[in-house]
């Protein structure tokens, strides 16, 4: 018989929450005043006790397993809610400037038709929102929060990893006909190829087409040719007005594959290792404003991943 209290399990999983928001034993380890072994042994025994893999393990970072990501997307709104309680007990209403500087793709389409909610649940506080690509860098004292697209891995910062993404070509029906069909990615040879140039932090100007061919084994397959963008939703627009073939973020464009604008042509997804992150100097979270801000990103995110799971 096992004897595993439901304390020790509660304490593994807040451990667990923590390192799988950020993807990193050793920043689980400050947040919670813990050593990283510390952090590792108690992920095992979480493990061990559920009968799963919850990370997948790499010489220089983790990332969350399938059952990782449900089990994330289950406890994490509980555990936000759990502190937002705790925040409205210790203060008032919390009011007030929160600068959070987002690339502006995510911004766009993910973040801001979600701000009503957060108005409606945080009426005094105001966002000071600035759009900016991965090219510029991120710099102390620019922002209380910045959404970014990494490995997880920002120099000088905390981060909170809110969502892994995948990636996969798209282009529009009407560019495709029977005498230039696209059903393999050797056919790309006789299309335009569209580029995101700032596909991620410190991605390379073909980096994102390069890294999915690499992951379905057709890094033979040359794409060092045709448009480049310095935005994901242009070269998205790019591929919807018939201008050539883009690659897409799952996060990002399922309302154009939805309405039909845009169709996958391999039906081949990837996941590319990177995440977007909530990135944040050391200490940012000690303002109840911007934890809260933190926190209910964290939950939408969650609510997101819930949502896709029972839809």
């Amino acid at each position: 018989m096992s004897t595993t209290t439901p304390s020790q399990i509660h304490a593994r999983l807040k451990v667990f929450v923590v390192a799988a928001r950020s993807l990193s034993f050793t920043e689980a380890g400050e947040s919670l005043c813990i050593t990283t072994a510390a952090v590792s042994q108690q992920i095992k025994a979480l493990e061990e006790w559920l009968g799963f893999k919850l990370f997948q393990r790499f010489s220089r970072r983790l990332e969350l397993t399938e059952e990782g990501d449900r089990l994330l997307a289950t406890v994490s709104p509980a555990y936000a809610n759990v502190d937002l309680a705790i925040h409205r007990l210790r203060g008032g209403p919390l009011s007030g400037v929160v600068r959070v500087r987002s690339l502006p793709s995510f911004l766009g389409i993910w973040l801001v038709p979600r701000l009503p909610l957060l108005m409606e649940q945080y009426p005094h506080i105001e966002l000071s929102l600035e759009a900016e690509d991965s090219a510029h860098s991120l710099r102390e004292g620019d922002f209380d929060i910045a959404i970014d697209l990494n490995d997880g891995l920002m120099p000088g910062f905390q981060s909170t990893v809110l969502m892994q993404e995948a990636i996969f070509p798209v282009v529009s029906p009407k560019l495709l006909t029977a005498e230039r069909p696209l059903a393999s990615v050797e056919d790309l040879k006789h299309f335009p190829v569209l580029h995101d140039v700032t596909a991620w932090r410190g991605s390379e100007p073909y980096g994102e087409w390069e890294s999915y061919l690499r992951a379905i084994g057709a890094g033979h397959v040359d794409v060092r040719r045709g448009y480049m963008f310095n935005r994901h939703q242009v070269t998205i627009d790019a591929a919807k007005v018939g201008m050539g073939v883009a690659i897409a973020r799952q996060r990002l464009t399922s309302d154009e594959l939805a309405s039909g604008l845009l169709v996958e042509p391999f039906g081949k997804r990837v996941m590319t290792g990177k995440s977007y992150c909530l990135v944040y100097a050391a200490g940012a979270l000690d303002d109840r404003r911007v934890a809260a801000v933190h926190n209910w990103f964290v939950e939408q995110a969650a609510l997101e991943d819930v949502q896709k799971l029972v839809g």
